[in-house]
């Protein structure tokens, strides 16, 4: 049989579309910040959305009510702190890791790949992905915060965008 109580269908359709709704409207009210990809903060808050509404749809002993609280709850959390993170360096190094210099000036800096748990072939995979063949034609390639990978083809003027990647100013 496919189900055992059509109104427990009925439930889970009517929970769905009003739980969606207010996730959606929440998330446009909080702002862009609320499900960027920053750092694993932002990606456990965004795990819990999930969690929250997959719990709201899917459980009898959650109410709506109790799912959208939940969601505003979730909103207003991720909101606080990284609005304390802007205004208070502590907080920022808290909850963000700091981005990782994975290669500069065309050497391999084999500690920080090992620390990173990055390989090499996922560095050269990431310099292909830029149009480069080589990697002594690479200024510097960053692990980011978000866990992206950052391949910075030439040397700036200033490298004002790295002052924040340990290691690199040291270099220079």
């Amino acid at each position: 049989m496919f189900f055992d109580n059509p109104m427990a269908l009925l439930r889970t359709l009517v929970v769905g579309t009003l739980a969606y709704v207010a996730l959606v409207a929440l998330l446009r009210l909080s702002g862009k910040r609320t499900l960027s990809k920053w750092n694993a903060f932002d990606m456990v808050v965004t795990v819990a959305f999930g969690s929250t509404l997959a719990t709201a749809l899917l459980s009898r002993d959650t109410t709506l009510a109790q799912g959208v609280l939940a969601f505003a709850l979730l909103v207003a959390l991720q909101w606080s702190l990284t609005r304390l993170a802007v205004r208070f360096p502590a907080v920022e190094r808290w909850i963000k890791a700091e981005p990782t210099l994975l290669l500069l000036r065309g050497e391999l800096r084999h500690d920080a790949m090992r620390l990173a748990r990055v390989t090499e072939g996922e560095i050269r995979a990431a310099v292909r992905a830029q149009g480069l063949t080589a990697l002594e034609d690479v200024e510097a390639v960053v692990l980011e915060t978000d866990g992206s990978v950052s391949v910075l083809a030439e040397r700036g003027s200033s490298g004002s965008a790295m002052q924040d990647v340990k290691g690199y100013g040291d270099a220079c």
